[in-house]
């Protein structure tokens, strides 16, 4: 489900909470559509998010928690829990590396055993990155996705341009590839390989952050989703 273009006219308000307290910090967020990588998450329905956040002083380590509501249907599982680490080496005033693991859960998700489909795959995904100024580069990999024993593989970039110092856009474009979305395509007879991408205009006021988001795929064929759940329409 991870290859859908999804509308994301998402209206979303973020509020980086202000008890933050030294390296502690947390991020509340409200979309009117969770999309990942170009799909709906959420059935096309409103999310509200949430992470938690510890950075070790200045080291470039940082683990957290990241939960959203989610929309399966027909699984049952209705949360994600994503738990991270992450590590950012810096080289320069400009240039830094950075490399870190997600283990993405679905607590609750059950088999669906009247249509033979299992629960909703717990798996891992790694990565390594770098950053070059307001330019971002990062490599995913998942040697188990969505608990399928099926390598995948996710490549992304992305850029942000400063208008002023309330008023900036991303870019983002990405691509997921690898075992799983060939085996996809081959059973869809259909290019199972995925290109996505997004732009987004954020506004900040103190500690909240307005932003509108469009984002889609080149999804076609039987790979294109028309419905809410997993949509990957523009």
């Amino acid at each position: 489900m991870k290859s859908i273009k999804t509308l994301a006219l998402v209206t979303g308000l973020m509020a980086i909470c202000g008890v933050s307290q030294a390296q502690f910090s947390s991020t509340w967020t409200a979309v009117s559509d969770y999309d990942f990588r170009g799909v709906s998450q959420s059935g096309k329905d409103p999310a509200l998010q949430a992470s938690a956040d510890y950075a070790f002083g200045d080291s470039g380590f940082s683990v957290g928690a990241w939960a959203s509501n989610v929309d399966f249907s027909p699984f049952d599982g209705d949360i994600e829990l994503d738990i991270y680490a992450n590590y950012v080496g810096k080289i320069n005033d400009t240039f830094s590396w950075t490399a870190g693991i997600t283990y993405y859960m679905y607590p609750g998700s059950d088999p669906v055993e009247s249509l033979g489909l299992p629960s909703l795959g717990e798996y891992p995904e790694i990565y390594v990155g770098f950053n070059a100024g307001d330019f971002s580069f990062k490599q995913w990999y998942s040697n188990d996705f969505y608990e399928t024993d099926t390598s995948a593989l996710y490549s992304e970039a992305n850029y942000t341009l400063s208008i002023s110092d309330a008023f900036s856009l991303a870019f983002h474009a990405g691509y997921s590839w690898g075992d799983y979305w060939d085996d996809l395509g081959d059973l869809l007879d259909e290019n199972g390989t995925t290109f996505d991408y997004a732009v987004q205009a954020n506004y900040v006021a103190g500690n909240f952050t307005i932003f509108g988001k469009f984002t889609g795929t080149d999804a076609s064929g039987l790979m294109r989703v028309e419905g809410d759940v997993g949509n990957n329409e523009p």
